[in-house]
């Protein structure tokens, strides 16, 4: 049942105290129609942040991808340039060696061989992309190598120990090893190649 007029009077209010009653009554409403409208208000910011943070979170999440994305391309590249660096270096060392090899005077049918067991490693390059220690290098390397190094002078046999005549027996690898003369020791390795593997 409403509150009205004419219900308060049918209940014998006196009509001063019914407009009381009606004015409080109201007041009443109105505060309560303040305070639903203050809601709404209240209600709508709420929404209108939520969605602000919403849209924060997709901006956050898509930073988040973008930033991963590229850490993922960072470090492609880094592998990348490593793996060309590690080449050009590869090859400039390579090169050198190559260059140092025909340098002592290691024959250019024998370089290729020597290349495939050289330890590359181990050498330096300054900046010129010449090799440090290469004095070093090169007498380590015509040691190790004197079997491939062709000498640019001719000599004959020396007349007063001629070559021993073994009478055409074959050598064993050992026997060719130790013979001392190292152009006699050549030619026994040429005329028994199959034994080293060339």
């Amino acid at each position: 049942m409403s509150l009205t007029h004419k219900a308060l009077a049918a209940m014998g209010i006196e009509p001063e105290k019914i407009e009381q009653i009606l004015e409080m009554h109201r007041e009443t409403l109105d505060s309560i129609k303040a305070d639903k409208d203050k809601a709404i208000e209240e209600l709508n910011s709420v929404k209108e942040r939520a969605g602000k943070v919403e849209g924060l979170e997709k901006e956050i999440t898509k930073l988040k991808e973008t930033s991963e994305k590229y850490e993922s391309l960072k470090t492609e590249y880094e592998e990348y340039k490593t793996k060309i660096t590690t080449k050009e270096t590869k090859e400039a060392k390579s090169k050198a060696y190559r260059a140092m090899l025909k340098d002592i005077g290691v024959s250019d049918k024998r370089l290729d061989t020597v290349m495939k067991v050289a330890d590359l490693g181990s050498i330096e390059l300054d900046d010129t992309g010449a090799i440090k220690g290469v004095d070093e290098l090169k007498k380590s390397a015509s040691e190790e190598w004197a079997d491939f190094i062709v000498s640019t002078g001719k000599q004959g046999a020396k007349t007063a120990t001629p070559p021993a005549n073994t009478g055409g027996a074959a050598k064993t690898k050992e026997e060719i090893l130790n013979i001392k003369d190292t152009s006699e020791r050549q030619a026994a390795i040429a005329e028994n190649h199959e034994l080293f593997g060339f």
